[in-house]
């Protein structure tokens, strides 16, 4: 996690820190493309606080990290879980001119519960950078999304998201159980039971993602690296396959 620990949102279910964030920290790109060398690491994800005081939202410096990634490692994939950067094109277009192998941008929960659940953030706003991601990148991109379950959503409003995601083109989608960090947060509504999740699953690969995580301990970079491995060799198609009878016959 990049551009420090405070972040200048409210969301509800994070237990992210709140309040004035410290100044970029310059040097952290280096830092985190030398730990990576150290560790031998093939896929990095490299995700932040949102940091709306920022005028780009820190988009130079996620660009300046996957840069130095790419230039002082001998990586094979960078996927960034970005904030919304307000909605600004130019901030996005600075991240994707960086050559990001992944672009993640969670929508977290349905549209409904967004007013309480990420009251500074927007539904829409959060499918519009998706659908800019595909439009301003000037090679394949491939997206992805992330929806938390338990806070309240219906069925019918969970499909709704994931037909909203393939409509701005999202390719890989993450789906788990929300769990409170606090009797402060957002409370569980409901716990979601497996075979749920794999129900989930399957309607999603049914829609046409490249690749979907879906289960109760799923997070935003679960199984990353194997996403994007899989619609990188193109295997995914028969891997899917496999799932779902497996998952039909549960």
């Amino acid at each position: 996690m990049i551009l420090g620990d405070k972040c200048t949102r409210h969301c509800s279910f994070c237990n992210i820190g709140k309040g004035k964030p410290a100044p970029v920290d310059a040097s952290e790109s280096g830092r985190i493309a030398a730990a990576a060398k150290e560790l031998a690491l093939s896929y990095v994800v490299i995700t932040s606080v949102t940091r709306d005081d920022l005028a780009d939202g820190g988009a130079r410096h996620f660009a300046r990290t996957v840069g130095a990634l790419r230039k002082f490692t001998p990586i094979e994939g960078v996927e960034v879980l970005i904030p919304d950067f307000q909605g600004l094109a130019s901030s996005l277009e600075a991240v994707i001119e960086a050559g990001p192998s992944v672009l993640n941008h969670n929508v977290e929960t349905v549209e409904r519960l967004h007013p309480v659940i990420r009251p500074q953030a927007s539904y829409q706003r959060s499918l519009e950078v998706l659908r800019q991601a595909k439009s301003l990148a000037k090679q394949a991109l491939l997206t992805k999304s992330g929806l938390m379950l338990g806070l309240g959503e219906t069925y019918a409003e969970v499909v709704g998201v994931m037909e909203d995601l393939r409509a701005a083109g999202c390719d890989f989608l993450t789906i788990g159980q929300y769990l409170s960090p606090s009797p402060r947060h957002h409370r569980v509504v409901r716990y979601v039971p497996p075979e749920e999740f794999g129900h989930y699953q399957i309607i999603a690969q049914r829609m046409g993602f490249r690749g979907v995580a879906s289960g109760p301990l799923v997070r935003s970079s679960f199984g990353a690296q194997k996403l994007w491995e899989s619609a990188a060799s193109k295997t995914l198609r028969d891997e899917g396959i496999g799932v779902t009878a497996q998952l039909m016959n549960f």
